[in-house]
């Protein structure tokens, strides 16, 4: 393994370390600011994550294809109530490319990135994806969708309701006021983001493979995960979505603990180290 490939753990871990104390500050005290900064240090950790885990070249992939669609389907929204229903952001989070707010398309990657490695911890108890057929890649796809999503389930009424992130013309939902299309919006990018990334990934030779990865490297992607998961139990509003965050989050999260572990055992302890 070459010195840059050496680093890139070391990256990862710190840029983490900046993003978990992030989220500590803002469980006290949210600012734009704050707001912000914790997006961006996620963004950057989880793409320093997929470098090392993926390939430079996969995790930029990943990325165009998370920003770009990330961006497209918010504007959409945003401007013609595509996707999630009527909606319109606020100055809260921060600068806007045309109604987006810079930092949406950024998170869009960092949770579909995250999502993408549970549901292969999951499934096929590894970081990358084993799935070669189309079926399978699409139910592979609507799994990390769905672990994308139930991080909706506690973040969209927060966002809405506590932040004023964005303003929703129909606040008459079945979820806390929340709209049942707004679900289905989550559903739908997230499944084009994994599933555009998986399919351009099978014309790809050689296969995505995580070779020269520690035991320890994994836990980047599921402790970013985590992070939101115990953020939206200590934070949630209202308080009910407190509780759906810790189940919701917590039962994937742990199956790709367990999936982890695994891996870890079937690994080479030259690897391992």
């Amino acid at each position: 393994m070459n010195s840059s490939s050496s680093r890139l753990p070391i990256l990862s871990y710190a840029l983490l370390a900046v993003y978990l104390v992030t989220m500590a500050v803002r469980s006290h005290n949210e600012t734009t600011l704050g707001l912000v900064v914790s997006a961006i240090v996620m963004f950057a950790c989880c793409w320093a994550s997929a470098t090392h885990l993926l390939g430079a070249r996969a995790a930029m992939i990943f990325i165009a294809i998370a920003v770009l669609f990330g961006w497209f389907a918010e504007q959409m929204g945003s401007s013609r109530g595509w996707f999630f229903g009527a909606y319109s952001y606020t100055d809260v989070l921060g600068p806007r490319v045309g109604d987006v707010p810079a930092i949406i398309p950024l998170m869009w990657f960092a949770l579909a990135y995250t999502g993408y490695v549970i549901s292969n911890l999951i499934v096929w108890r590894a970081p990358v994806d084993s799935e070669p057929g189309l079926a399978g890649a699409a139910c592979m796809s609507f799994l990390a969708a769905m672990i994308v999503t139930a991080y909706d389930l506690g973040a969209d009424p927060y966002m809405v309701y506590t932040l004023k992130a964005w303003i929703m013309v129909k606040t008459d939902g079945w979820w806390f006021g929340e709209t049942v299309q707004g679900f289905f919006g989550w559903m739908f990018v997230s499944f084009v983001i994994i599933f555009g990334f998986r399919l351009l990934q099978r014309r790809q030779a050689p296969a995505i493979a995580a070779v020269g990865i520690g035991k320890w490297d994994l836990g980047v992607p599921l402790l970013v995960y985590g992070g939101s998961m115990v953020f939206q139990m200590a934070n949630g509003s209202p308080v009910e979505t407190r509780s759906v965050a810790a189940f919701a989050m917590g039962i994937p999260l742990v199956c790709a603990l367990a999936g982890w572990r695994h891996w870890q055992a079937q690994q080479p302890a030259a690897v391992q180290g």
